[in-house]
């Protein structure tokens, strides 16, 4: 228990400084006046003020905010305070403000995920068969336990799952492979036939395919500065694409609600990897943060998401939303999240009790 608070307390420290440091980066270029930086909501616990921002730590730690000058359009502002009001910035700067919370998520991940290259390297699974299926395209070509895949078509194969995506392509078309047994080289011809395969959401698609399993073995690839970026770069947007559209398959009722957990389940997640090595935690941290970041985005008006769809409402019209409509999707939106709050802990609470 001590490890998965302490570890839940570390993962959220640093999703929240780096969303709230996105917004007050952003918002200091655009000369913005930011009063205060909190991690944590309610009751200051200990801070310094510099200037006349209050950088503190606060009661509740979850979730943080930088409250700027002038942040809400009916707001008084005093008029020496007009030129670093947020509400009196050009509308494209106030999007940018708002944006750069998820963006820094975003570059936290790809951050997180360089370093994890550059140190470690990335772990290929090999193009090495554990088994041809009997009755299978791959067992009546002669391929067999043991075989390593080469190339096919004359394109060099370096993993398995490279060489799973050549198979998926080729829309059936007899394929040639070289493969290497016992030392020497030999070649083969494999025509792919089309199965009913289940993805990851437990859907049945349509996969061309040649009936053979992994070997499991691996190999570490060192990567040079320009590779660690490329793949931090792929996995974060891997990542992003996969919480899109799991949020997608959940709102379709493909998914069951059930997947969807909350802090308690953070933490015990986060405690589970801290346990693994600081590696795994910090592959953590940079998951959780990329679905912080396509959580915000969505609209939900109290959500950045929320904001950065009325400013571009705004852009679009050419004058602010009107305020009786801001705060009546805000009181809404605000209902939604206590929602999803209380679903979210009742998904943790049951999985507790079921011994999930």
């Amino acid at each position: 228990m001590g490890t998965n608070i302490f570890a839940f307390v570390i993962v959220l420290g640093v999703l929240i400084f780096f969303h709230e440091l996105g917004h007050f980066l952003v918002a200091r270029l655009f000369g913005v006046g930011v009063e205060r930086f909190s991690l944590g909501f309610g009751p200051r616990i200990f801070g310094r003020k510099i200037g006349i921002t209050d950088y503190r730590i606060s009661a509740v730690p979850l979730g943080g905010y930088v409250k700027m000058i002038g942040e809400e359009p009916d707001a008084e502002v005093d008029p020496a305070d007009v030129p670093i009001s947020f509400t009196h910035k050009h509308v494209f700067k106030r999007f940018l403000i708002v944006a750069a919370g998820p963006a820094f998520n975003i570059l936290l991940a790809v951050l997180i995920f360089y370093g994890i290259f550059q140190i470690s390297g990335t772990v290929i699974l090999k193009p090495i068969i554990g088994e041809a299926q009997s009755g299978t395209p791959a067992q009546a070509a002669g391929l067999a336990k043991g075989d390593e895949i080469l190339s096919i078509d004359g394109r060099a194969v370096e993993s398995w799952d490279e060489m799973a995506t050549i198979i998926a392509a080729s829309k059936g078309a007899p394929l040639e492979v070289t493969f290497r047994r016992d030392g020497m080289n030999q070649n083969v011809t494999v025509p792919p036939e089309l199965k009913t395969t289940k993805n990851i959401f437990g859907e049945d698609i349509p996969r061309y395919v040649i009936g053979i399993t992994a070997a499991g073995e691996v190999f570490t690839k060192k990567l040079s500065p320009l590779g660690a970026m490329s793949e931090s770069v792929v996995q974060t947007y891997n990542i992003a694409e996969l919480t899109v559209v799991s949020v997608a398959k959940i709102i379709q009722g493909t998914v069951s609600t059930k997947t969807i957990g909350g802090p308690i389940m953070i933490a015990e997640l986060a405690g589970q990897q801290a346990k693994l090595g600081a590696t795994n935690l910090l592959f953590f941290i940079a998951l959780i943060s990329v679905n912080l970041a396509i959580l915000n985005v969505l609209p939900i008006p109290v959500l950045d998401g929320g904001h950065l769809l009325f400013f571009l409402i705004e852009m679009i019209i050419g004058k602010p939303v009107n305020i009786r409509v801001r705060e009546v999707a805000q009181q809404a939106g605000m209902f939604v999240l206590i929602l999803l709050m209380i679903f979210v802990f009742y998904n943790d609470i049951t999985r507790i009790f079921s011994g999930q």
